[in-house]
């Protein structure tokens, strides 16, 4: 907990801009949080395959810091930032260019004439948020972790203050809606990764990690080998499993923007919790991979099982205050009773999947943590897009269970993944 509470916080800051976006174009009209929601599912896949790049850093920065090697973690940062930088870059020049799709997906068609301009700014905005997931990942590996807390938690009032002025109209800026909360997300991100960069190039706990800066500054083929091992396939797991989710999205999108709205807003509070369940993987994978590094195995099967426990008892206590807010909780989004209503049912579906959410999401970590990430590969594959999605559309189109079947579905697919990484992670510990 004392390296994880600052990476939750972190994490929480980033998800928080997100939420901050739908809340105040929600308050608008549901169409506009329709659309937020709409562009978000689009645009999930290459925000999380850059973060599942970004996640190689950390194990393997603190897999250097176990073995006693003071140069390798900056090397690692560096060319991992590049790679991950290279990747932003293309996807945001390739959603620019492709903005029109949002009419050929079978939205409603306010959904989609809101939703063009406000997917340029957030594609773009993805570009220095996974640069400074990167650097975020160097310093939590290094066991850092309390300056990019800050750092992401500032950027929360600042990103308010700019969707205010862009968003309403306010203070001279022109009133721009939706697209303004795209504006505020992107300058919040930019001005981000700027503290972060000075603190790791000045701060002085980063002094023995940047001892050989000019020659740590370079491309090795090693790192950049190394990076990509790892970071390809915690990339495709990322991917499916939030592409899972925005496929889901964009399936609801097709029963109006209401259910859309709705889906938005229980996805919205599910992601809050999630970012708490993340932080305890980062931290539980960073532990491992310092003792991985060690080749200390019973200290990794004994952090292993009880951050498992941790993500258990975590995710218990989410079921039960979903439970208890599903009726009260989506009144931060938006005030319209029938989004609300339908927002309340699929609180309690969310409350299904808390557990096990948490639980797959720390077995990921753990898995990562000792290298160990093809497999598991597999199993995030199996879960969500040959047993989640499939039957989720079969719940919710063909009987009718429409956007609660589309719920139950990820459900049992996120069930499906929780067992299969856990008893991958307590079985390759055990034999070693």
């Amino acid at each position: 907990m004392a390296l994880g509470w600052p990476i939750i916080l972190g994490n929480i800051s980033q998800m928080a801009l997100g939420v901050i976006d739908s809340a105040m174009v929600g308050a608008i009209h549901s169409s506009q949080l329709a659309a937020s929601s709409f562009v978000n599912n689009l645009i999930v896949v290459p925000f999380v395959l850059s973060a599942g790049l970004s996640n190689a850093i950390s194990p393997l920065v603190a897999s250097a810091t176990g073995e006693g090697d003071v140069d390798k973690p900056l090397r690692i940062c560096y060319n991992g930032m590049w790679i991950v930088g290279i990747f932003t870059i293309v996807s945001a020049i390739i959603f620019h260019v492709g903005s029109g799709m949002v009419y050929k997906l079978g939205q409603d068609e306010i959904v989609a004439e809101l939703s063009e301009d406000y997917l340029i700014w957030m594609v773009w905005a993805i570009v220095p948020l996974g640069i400074f997931t990167a650097m975020k990942q160097f310093s939590e590996g290094l066991g850092f972790t309390r300056m990019p807390m800050w750092i992401g938690l500032a950027s929360i009032p600042l990103n308010f203050l700019i969707n205010y002025m862009f968003i309403y109209g306010h203070w001279g800026a022109p009133r721009m809606e939706l697209e303004g909360a795209g504006v505020g997300t992107l300058v919040a991100r930019v001005l981000i990764v700027v503290a972060l960069a000075i603190f790791i190039l000045r701060h002085k706990k980063f002094k023995p990690y940047r001892a050989n800066l000019r020659a740590q500054l370079q491309f090795k083929k090693e790192r950049i080998r190394d990076v990509l091992r790892i970071g390809i396939p915690s990339s495709l797991q990322h991917g499916m499993e939030a592409g899972a989710f925005a496929f889901s999205g964009i399936m609801v999108g097709w029963l109006g923007y209401i259910p859309q709205a709705a889906h938005q807003i229980a996805l919205n509070i599910a992601a809050m919790t999630f970012m708490v369940s993340i932080g305890i993987s980062v931290a539980g994978g960073i532990r491992v991979a310092y003792v991985y590094g060690k080749k200390d195995w019973k200290k990794v099967h004994n952090i292993g099982k009880t951050t498992l426990w941790m993500a258990g008892i975590y995710g218990a206590c989410c079921a039960c205050f979903f439970v208890w807010g599903r009726h009260w909780l989506p009144l931060f989004f938006n005030q319209e009773q029938p989004v609300v209503e339908m927002a309340a049912v699929l609180m309690l579906l969310a409350a299904l999947f808390q557990i096990s959410d948490s639980v797959q999401a720390v077995g990921v970590g753990l898995l990562r943590g000792i290298q160990d990430v093809r497999v598991p590969t597999y199993f995030v594959a199996l879960a969500y897009w040959v047993i989640g999605i499939p039957l989720g559309y079969f719940l919710g189109f063909t009987l009718n269970w429409n956007v609660s079947g589309l719920w139950v579905g990820l459900v049992i697919g996120l069930t499906v993944s929780a067992l299969l990484l856990t008893s991958r992670f307590n079985h390759l510990s055990k034999k070693a």
